[in-house]
């Protein structure tokens, strides 16, 4: 069992709008590494920044990437640091990944001043731009496929990752 297909990319990218509707037109389930985190822990991606700090954070990602790229069979998306660590872009290379690229004027809008984002909760424009730019190559070296979310609309990114995946 493996997911039909992964979607990386930074914050504001659309990787749950865009994965949700691409699941919706395979017929397939759709599944948030963030949500899933959320859940084992029992609290807010937020809350477990603040009281137990990024690393334990990371590890929980890591473990709930690890897990759901062999037990789930739908549409996940990462959260965007997950391809921080070398071994979730190893456990990536034996599936289709799509990176949804964006420029940082467009993620801005899309994430507005960062409310709930920890990453982004000092200076957000300057961190999420230091973010893109640090994560960029990470990105494109575990996309199968890239696809500019730029300006469009999630139902016409959606189709052409479909067109993509056949």
């Amino acid at each position: 069992m493996a997911p039909v297909v992964v979607f990386v990319g930074t914050m504001g990218a659309g990787k749950t709008s865009i994965g949700q509707a691409v699941a919706r037109l395979l017929g397939v389930p759709f599944a948030d590494v963030d949500a899933i985190i959320e859940e084992r822990a029992g609290k807010p991606i937020p809350e477990i920044f603040f009281d137990d700090g990024e690393d334990a954070f990371r590890a929980l990602e890591r473990s709930a990437v690890a897990s759901s790229l062999t037990s789930f069979d739908g549409v996940l998306a990462l959260g965007g640091g997950a391809i921080m660590h070398e071994g979730t872009r190893e456990l990536l290379a034996a599936h289709t990944v799509v990176w949804l690229s964006v420029e940082l004027s467009d993620a801005v809008k899309r994430v507005g001043l960062g409310a709930g984002r920890p990453m982004i909760s000092i200076n957000p424009r300057a961190t999420m731009k230091y973010l893109l730019d640090q994560r960029k190559p990470l990105y494109a070296s575990v996309a199968t496929h890239t696809v500019a979310t730029d300006g469009r609309e999630i139902d016409d990114i959606a189709a052409e990752v479909v067109t993509l995946l056949k």
